[in-house]
């Protein structure tokens, strides 16, 4: 529910801004407004999902959500929007993610058993995409061609129904401390989580990989809807369309991405990840046909959801349950937190060198990636961290 209507307004949000500015600077910051908070409150919203109630965290913040983008669509009603309330909502509603989507992946193996969380993780994130990437996108080109405001009054009512229906699950998702743990300090948490992360060398190699891919992605998608108006040719419903490709092959990998790694193994698949995502950037280079560019979004869609399936199962299978929260913010901190920044890159080589300045540095930086990964993403590294975990340590 919640996915559907932020989704719509991923694109409407866009496209208002479009609609106000036509500099490709000031379109790309309401990404960085709404990433930014990756890098702010990630590692203090890790803690406080390891203190709180996963599930109370969780409505409350939906609930915000709510507020906060309804007062957005109440500003377009009344055509009171401007480029600075834009960034201000979609900051807060980045905020609220940092704390959402921790404690939702830090709740899942309370509630699948382990050797489930590779198909759990699948299914659940193929379900987030049909939401967000699939449905959302067309839906909020549509609907903000139809009545600007509709879509983030939507959204306000999606987070509203999906508050009441994370409030429906029972039973307590608090991690309970040891009887005569003595208090600790929120900072001490904190340099906790990121010390297991900085000793644990498999999740630290891709906390890295995944900070550099999430920043070169960003550097081109905040700027997709000009690409898409201005390159290819398309209108607020064909842009919405041609997001919608990415969900198709993220779909389609969500249902056989548990075979697929089981194939091939999670370091292979992971490497050849890296070649697509290399591919892809050079692709969109070069093409001017909307059909071409969809296929590609595709074609990484199916790659993007499999290494997402990869990342979080490994994560849920090697961090200790009460560590969770804070590791996964740490990881977070590189993987989410780096798309502020490439959201800045792209706005400035977009607007420097054109719009097509953003694809090549992100193809140049992925290839150096891909060399440097390959060697170290191993089907043994990933054995041993796996032997590490089932043996009980809490550290390499």
């Amino acid at each position: 529910m919640s996915n559907l209507g932020d989704g719509v307004t991923l694109v409407a949000g866009p496209l208002l801004a479009a609609s106000l500015t036509r500099d490709p600077r000031l379109v790309a910051g309401l990404a960085v407004a709404q990433r930014l908070p990756w890098l702010l409150f990630s590692l203090v919203s890790g803690a406080l999902v390891d203190r709180l109630d996963r599930r109370l965290l969780m409505v409350r913040v939906d609930a915000a959500r709510s507020v906060a983008v309804g007062l957005l669509g109440v500003a377009v009603l009344a055509d009171a929007a401007t480029l600075p309330l834009l960034y201000a909502v979609f900051f807060a509603l980045g905020t609220a993610e940092t704390l959402f989507d921790n404690a939702a992946v830090s709740i899942l193996p309370s509630v699948v058993p382990r050797e489930q969380l590779a198909r759990a993780n699948g299914r659940l994130l193929g379900v987030q995409m049909v939401a967000n990437e699939l449905v959302a996108p067309p839906l909020g080109g549509l609907l903000f061609a139809t009545a600007a405001a509709v879509p983030f009054l939507l959204d306000a009512g999606s987070f509203a129904a999906a508050a009441a229906l994370v409030a429906a699950m029972s039973g307590r998702f608090r991690v309970e401390r040891p009887e005569g743990t003595a208090p600790t300090t929120l900072r001490s948490e904190i340099a906790e989580g990121v010390r297991w992360l900085a000793r644990h060398r498999l999740l630290r190699i891709l906390a890295v990989a995944i900070a550099l891919m999430n920043l070169t992605l960003s550097a081109t998608l905040s700027i997709s809807v000009l690409y898409a108006q201005e390159r290819l040719g398309l209108g607020s419903v064909g842009y919405g369309l041609l997001l919608s490709s990415m969900a198709v092959g993220g779909i389609s990998a969500s249902l056989v991405a548990e075979r697929v790694i089981g194939w091939l193994g999670p370091a292979t698949t992971m490497r050849l990840g890296l070649v697509i995502e290399s591919s892809t950037h050079l692709v969109l280079a070069l093409a001017r046909s909307p059909f071409l560019v969809g296929v590609i979004f595709a074609l990484f869609g199916f790659h993007a959801m499999t290494w997402s399936v990869i990342s979080v199962s490994l994560r849920q299978e090697l961090i200790p349950a009460r560590l969770l929260g804070r590791v996964n913010s740490a990881y977070a901190l590189f993987g989410f937190g780096s798309l502020s920044l490439g959201a800045i890159a792209g706005g400035v080589l977009a607007a420097r060198y054109g719009l097509t300045a953003p694809f090549w540095c992100s193809f140049a930086a992925m290839t150096v990636l891909t060399l440097a990964c390959w060697p170290i993403l191993s089907a043994r590294a990933v054995a041993q961290a796996r032997a590490q975990a089932a043996g009980g340590r809490d550290g390499p």
